[in-house]
């Protein structure tokens, strides 16, 4: 049976645009181009960036943890201990994921209205996802 971190990096692996990279302090990277999307050690520990707003609604809703080592940093933490941990590890990824995508995108609101339908984004986070939307695309 594959673990969740080997799951994880499996289905991250398929998203658009997503390549995955040994990460420097252990584990495996996942990056949006240039743009790191998270990162997950060896121990199921993951890690995720986000805007700051965002970050402190995840936190808030007590869906991810402060960073373990930069706890004010805009980092989040999320550990997967068991198989039913990757669904919302992977509900995270795919958040911080969108904010890359949502800004090369051809049509960015069709984009995030598909993915908060898949996602079941409530308002408030279907509205700060949203915010990364390029003006120009408004």
């Amino acid at each position: 049976m594959k673990s969740p971190v080997a799951g994880l990096e499996e289905e991250v692996s398929l998203w658009p645009l997503v390549s995955v990279h040994p990460h420097r302090f252990g584990g495996r990277e996942f990056r949006f181009g240039a743009a790191e999307v998270g990162h997950i050690h060896t121990g199921g520990i993951l890690d995720i960036p986000f805007p700051r707003p965002l970050h402190d609604a995840l936190l808030e809703a007590g869906l991810a943890e402060e960073h373990h080592w930069v706890p004010d940093s805009g980092w989040t933490t999320f550990r997967i201990r068991r198989a039913a941990d990757l669904p919302r590890a992977l509900w995270l990824l795919r958040l911080s994921y969108l904010r890359d995508a949502l800004k090369t995108s051809d049509n960015p609101r069709e984009f995030l209205a598909r993915e908060s339908a898949a996602l079941q984004l409530s308002p408030q986070f279907a509205s700060l996802v949203a915010r990364v939307i390029p003006a120009q695309a408004v």
